[in-house]
């Protein structure tokens, strides 16, 4: 039954998930030197790698969130830190969150896995190396989830396990949550820029007519999701794209070492992104809640280099359950 009992306990006002949310991605610092390498696609597109590399057997693939990227902060502390523990990283930019604008009209979403079985076996056939671990983060996370679920009896036995922070697996749920007031700064911001690359795709393919004006007046992700989702990705409905784009049926398929951590004050979540019978009725698939730690966060002090939990727990995760020496 791998259910964790967290001793993640920051203090005030790091109780708070709102700003523990808020206080890694504007004030924390760390910054990282990646190698950029640029890959072609099967659809004649591309996909931006960012390496960290320190000369490792093992590589550990990272997945950001929602319009992020490898320049987002959890990406990146988790990059240094894991760099300094003797183990070489890569971020996956999805498609057009690299700062380049793919070439496609199709970009990403929350269950395009095909570009994640990409990418591994992109690794596995060009790279010398003995293990590799998936690492995601909200968006990035269920990707994570779903591809380690529906993969688990064709991945490669050099993909030794996954972890995934604070990911909405049910993502029909996730996005009523996100929609209520609690949640209002941050869903504009996200509509903000998912509106504003949405409409750079219409003027760069005029062959999807894009109606500008109910664009506009989005107020929701189902407005987005059926004005560009749905038809560029070839969905029945929003409802449909929520169904197969979901990582919580795949838990209980899960072969290897997995696991969730969700905190229980991320406003994010709906109580069904909580997958605690998946976890007791799994042996590989474990969960980790936290009372704390908001969406993404996790920090505990105003001192940059003593907000480790989260990068240490992963690190204890990959020594301990991975079974993967770290130095």
């Amino acid at each position: 039954m791998p259910v964790f009992t967290s001793d993640f306990a920051p203090p005030f006002p790091f109780k708070s998930g709102h700003f523990n949310t808020i206080y890694r991605s504007v004030f924390t610092k760390e910054s990282c030197n990646y190698e950029r390498k640029r890959i072609s696609t099967w659809d004649h597109d591309f996909m931006d790698l960012d390496f960290s590399l320190v000369g490792s057997k093992t590589l550990v693939l990272l997945i950001h969130g929602l319009e992020g990227s490898s320049q987002s902060k959890y990406i990146v502390s988790t990059t240094n830190h894991l760099n300094t523990k003797g183990l070489d990283t890569v971020c996956l930019n999805l498609r057009g969150c690299s700062g380049d604008d793919n070439l496609l009209l199709s970009t990403y979403h929350s269950g395009k896995t095909e570009d994640v079985d990409f990418v591994v076996h992109h690794l596995l056939d060009n790279y010398d190396y003995e293990n590799i671990i998936l690492i995601g983060f909200s968006l990035g996370g269920n990707l994570t989830l779903k591809y380690i679920g529906e993969q688990s009896d064709r991945i490669s036995s050099k993909v030794k396990g996954g972890i995934a922070v604070s990911v909405p697996i049910d993502i029909a749920s996730g996005e009523f949550e996100l929609e209520k007031l609690k949640n209002k700064i941050y869903l504009q911001r996200f509509l903000k820029s998912m509106k504003t690359k949405i409409s750079e795709k219409a003027a760069k393919f005029p062959e999807f007519q894009l109606d500008k004006d109910k664009l506009a007046k989005a107020t929701r992700f189902k407005h987005l999701e059926n004005l560009y989702t749905v038809p560029v990705f070839g969905f029945d409905s929003a409802e449909d794209y929520w169904e197969k784009a979901s990582a919580k049926p795949h838990l209980s398929k899960i072969k290897i070492p997995t696991l969730l951590i969700n905190s229980k004050d991320d406003t994010f979540l709906s109580d069904t992104c909580f997958p605690i019978d998946e976890a007791h009725n799994s042996k590989n698939f474990f969960l980790e809640t936290t009372n704390f730690g908001g969406h993404c966060g996790f920090v505990s002090s105003f001192y940059n280099a003593k907000n480790k939990w989260l990068e240490q727990r992963i690190e204890r995760f990959i020594r301990e359950n991975i079974h993967i020496n770290i130095s």
